[in-house]
Order: C-alpha cells, then structure tokens, then sequence
C-alpha cells in the first residue's frame, strides 16, 4: 500500500509551501479530477509532504511512495509496485535525493512517464534551498522568456561560449536535432526537471575548452559541490572527451570512471541554455545550477527519444560553468551571464 506521509503528521514547514504551490498548481497544473503519484525518500519527506498538502487541497487522487519502505538503497531496480502505480496517473512527481548507481532506475521511471505521456516533474536531490529559492520563480515569465529563445536558437547554425575563467566553446546544430524547452510549464510532451528553466539539445558537434567552476551532476554533484576552488577544465574534440585537468585528484579519476562507463558517455550528449533568472548564484546543487542563466553541457545520454539523437547512452552527466558571453551565429545573446535586449 502506498505511504500516507501526512497523514503521519509531519509538520509541514510553511516555508515550503509557496514552491509546492508553484510545482502543482503552475508548473503540473494539476486538476480535482486527475490522480498523481509521488515518489520520495525519508530525507526529503519534508518537501513530499508540502506537496501532498497542495494536492490535498486540490482534492486529486494520489498515492505517495516512500522508497525506502519498498526497497533497500542505493536502487537497483525502481520497485515494480511504484512502476504499476505511475502507470495510472497522469502526473507525477519524483522528489528524492540521489544515490550512485540509482540513474537506470530512474530511468526505468521515465520510461513509463514518457510512454503514458505523464506530466512529471523530475525534483531529484531537491532541498529546502532549493523550494526557497528557484521553486519560487514566476515560471509563466520563465516560460514566455524561453520561448522566445528557442525561436531564434532553432534557427541558429552555431553558438559560441566563452568565460573569463577558460571556456572557449563552440556547438554545431542539425535542424534534423529537436531543440525543447523545459521551462516549468510541464507537458505530456516533455517531462521536466523542478525547478524548472533551460532549453536544450543533442548537438551535431562541439569542439573546444570547457571550464566547469560551477557544479558536476549526478551523485558526483553531493559529494563535490561548488567547484568554483578546484574547476574541473574539458577539452573536447568532434563531441569527444579528449582531455581532462583538475587539481582535485578524486573529483578527475571519478568524473574519467564516469565519462568510461560506456562507449558514449564521453560523447556530447546534450547542450543547454538555462533561463531560469531567480537562480543568480551557484548553489552547489546541479537541480538549480544548471538553470542560472548560461550554458551547460552533458555527456552521455541525448534524450533521444525526444532530440532524435541516433544514439544512446545509460549515462548522462551535466556540467555547468559561470558567467558566460553566448553568441548565435555571431550575433551576441548574453554578456557575464545576462541574457540581452
């Protein structure tokens, strides 16, 4: 049977209700007649329960999953009986905290939401922070902002990046590769990480020098944090790692072990704008950080199944920098991490 978290009476903080307001009712727009599933773990209860206390307000149907109550961690599988019970709702909500290994488990998730065409809001290693902060933007005007973006990008055949902390960046973009827009409004179309605020792609190719001073994701992104002290430095050749430096020894081995896992997890997989502008500072949380205002990029897996990517990967891992100049095709969009007139 699923979990009935409040009903266990945790005190919900007030504090976390404005954000939970804005992931149901804006950004999922769930309605009394519809049934959501909610997915959490016993260190993020606090946030699940903030939600549950809006779709009870709401009057839809729900079942909440605590995952520890149904398997150990970290997961090897995502429990059958959370699978059977996604199946039937038309939102959901993942809000729980990262373990290593667990991503093909949360793949298997989405490979539900994707073919049920569910509403999901993605809220992996969501924290109190994070509700206070990017969950609190005015994500209508995030939506209207990314847009427009995607507008002009989807007609753009290059974009170049550069910083003043090293990056020298350039993509190059097919028409035959979708570009989407996650901006916290979710659709059945596309399901979407909260908080919410980027557009992204597969790229055709990239070359050049990427600097990561902000955060590398995954599990890596609890462990290491901000990297603003030790910047992990990417040299990228034809979409390839080709080189990697960082003075931090650990973070260089597991971000090489990482990237070596399978024949595409050094592969330029996505590349992102992020357009979320209450997010202006590094957190050290990959949830939020790779929706500041620049560019970010991952290796491994392209969302193929929505970019149309001919290829795959069962990694996928984000790295985001600071203070970026973005040009389309020569024509300058951003300057030190502001989008311009």
């Amino acid at each position: 049977m699923p979990d009935r978290i409040v009903a266990d009476k945790i005190d919900v903080d007030p504090e976390l209700i404005p954000g939970a307001r804005n992931a149901v009712r804006i950004c999922l727009q769930l309605k009394p007649e519809e049934r959501i599933t909610i997915i959490t773990d016993e260190a993020t209860c606090d946030i699940a329960a903030a939600l549950q206390v809006e779709v009870d307000e709401i009057g839809a149907e729900h079942a909440v999953f605590i995952l520890e109550n149904y398997s150990s961690r970290p997961l090897v599988a995502m429990p059958q009986i959370i699978l059977d019970d996604l199946a039937q709702s038309q939102v959901s909500i993942f809000c729980a905290q990262s373990q290593r290994g667990e991503l093909p488990a949360r793949m298997q998730m989405s490979d539900v939401v994707n073919k049920k065409h569910i509403r999901h809001g993605h809220m992996v290693n969501i924290t109190r922070q994070i509700m206070l902060e990017g969950m609190r933007a005015d994500f209508r005007a995030i939506d209207a902002l990314s847009q427009r973006l995607i507008e002009r990008v989807r007609h753009a055949e290059r974009i170049t990046c550069r910083t003043p902390h090293g990056t020298d960046f350039q993509g190059e973009f097919s028409p035959k590769l979708k570009w989407l827009k996650t901006s916290g409004i979710i659709t059945p179309e596309k399901w979407g990480n909260l908080p919410g605020g980027e557009i992204f792609t597969s790229p055709a190719n990239t070359n050049g020098t990427f600097v990561v001073d902000g955060v590398v994701g995954d599990y890596l992104c609890q462990k290491y944090g901000d990297l603003h002290d030790a910047p992990l430095t990417i040299e990228v050749k034809n979409n390839r790692i080709v080189d990697l430096r960082c003075d931090h020894k650990e973070l260089l081995e597991e971000f090489r072990e990482y990237t070596s896992t399978d024949e595409n997890s050094n592969r330029v997989g996505e590349f992102a704008i992020g357009t979320n502008t209450a997010c202006t500072r590094v957190i050290g949380n990959i949830l939020q950080d790779e929706k500041i205002p620049g560019v970010h990029i991952a290796f491994g897996h392209p969302y193929a199944e929505h970019t149309g990517a001919d290829w795959k990967s069962k990694t996928h891992i984000d790295c985001v920098g600071r203070d970026f100049d973005i040009w389309f095709d020569g024509e300058q969009v951003m300057e030190r991490g502001k989008f311009l007139a």
